[in-house]
C-alpha cells in the first residue's frame, strides 16, 4: 500500500482509493464532500455540520474529543482523518494502533492548501483538490486589504474571555484579511479582559460565532464597557475552517472590511 506523511510527521499506509474513511475533522469533512467521495466516507463526528445532507444521513461517532471508538471499530475504516488540535492525542494514538491514520496540524494557509493536496492524493482525487487549491489561491491574491488596519480583538469564549495568539490558524486569516491583532505576540488561546482591552486602546473587537456562539446581544453588552471600540459579530467558520470553505474565505473577508469601513462613518 502507497505511504504517506501526514503533518505530524508520521509514515501512514493507506490503501489506493480508500473505501471507509472516517473523518473527525468537521473542516475535512467538509471537503471530502467537495472531492465528491459520497459513497466513500463512512462516519463522520456530531459537529460535522457541512453539508447538511451528510449531517443528516451519515453515522456520527461522537465529538471530536471523544469518539466512539468501538463504533468507529466496527465501520473498520481504510482511512481516519484526525488533525492535532482538534482531536484528543491519546485517541488519536489509540486509533493509529488498528487503522490508517492522517493526522494534520493547521497553522497557516499554506498548512491548509498541502492538507488539501494531501488528502486529494491519499483519496484519489488529486485533479479536484489541485483546482480547490488554485482557486483558493487565486481568491486570497484577489483579496485587498483596508488601508488602515485596527488593532483587532478575536475573541472566541467567554467566561473566561479567550482570544487568538500569533501561532494560531485564525491569527493567519485575520492577518490576510486585513486585520492586525493584538494578541499576535502571544501562543495559542490566551485569556483577555475587558479592562485589558480597553486600556491598550482595542479599536475593533469581532466576537466569533463559534466555539462559543457569541450573539447580538454580547455586542451590545461589550458596547456599553468599551464605547471607543467598534464591535460586531463574525462568521466564525470563515475564520476556522481550513478545508475546502477556504474558497469563499476571501469573498467574506472583503464584504465585512466594507461592513465595519461603512459602520466606522457614523
Amino acid at each position: 500500500m502507497p505511504l504517506f506523511t501526514d503533518q505530524l510527521g508520521n509514515q501512514v499506509s493507506v490503501p489506493s482509493r480508500p473505501q471507509r474513511i472516517v473523518s473527525l475533522v468537521p473542516s475535512q469533512t467538509e471537503l471530502l464532500y467537495e472531492l465528491g467521495l459520497n459513497e466513500r466516507v463512512a462516519a463522520i463526528t456530531k459537529f460535522c455540520i457541512h453539508p447538511d445532507a451528510w449531517f443528516r444521513t451519515k453515522v456520527r461517532i461522537g465529538g471530536t474529543k471523544n469518539p466512539d471508538i468501538s463504533r468507529i471499530r466496527e465501520l473498520r475504516p481504510d482511512l481516519v482523518l484526525a488533525n492535532k488540535e482538534e482531536n484528543g492525542k491519546e485517541t488519536v494514538e489509540l486509533l493509529a494502533l488498528e487503522f490508517p491514520v492522517w493526522t494534520s496540524d493547521i497553522s497557516t494557509l499554506e498548512d491548509a492548501l498541502a492538507m488539501i493536496a494531501a488528502v486529494g492524493d491519499m483519496t484519489g482525487t488529486t485533479p479536484r483538490a489541485a483546482e480547490l487549491v488554485v482557486a483558493i489561491q487565486n481568491n486570497f491574491v484577489d483579496l485587498a486589504h483596508a488601508k488602515s488596519r485596527r488593532r483587532t480583538c478575536y475573541l472566541i469564549w467567554k467566561d473566561p474571555w479567550m482570544t487568538i495568539g500569533g501561532d494560531t490558524f485564525i491569527h493567519d486569516m485575520l492577518e490576510r484579511a486585513g486585520f492586525d491583532n493584538m494578541f499576535a505576540a502571544s501562543r495559542r488561546y490566551p485569556e483577555t479582559s475587558v479592562s485589558f482591552l480597553r486600556e491598550n486602546h482595542c479599536e475593533l473587537l469581532l466576537l466569533s460565532s463559534e466555539p462559543y456562539p457569541f450573539r447580538g446581544k454580547h455586542v451590545q453588552e461589550l458596547k456599553k464597557e468599551l464605547p471607543g471600540t467598534q464591535v460586531l459579530c463574525v462568521d466564525g467558520e470563515y475564520f476556522s475552517w481550513y478545508g475546502s470553505r477556504l474558497v469563499h474565505a476571501p469573498a467574506y473577508f472583503a464584504k465585512l472590511q466594507e461592513e465595519i469601513q461603512a459602520l466606522s462613518v457614523f
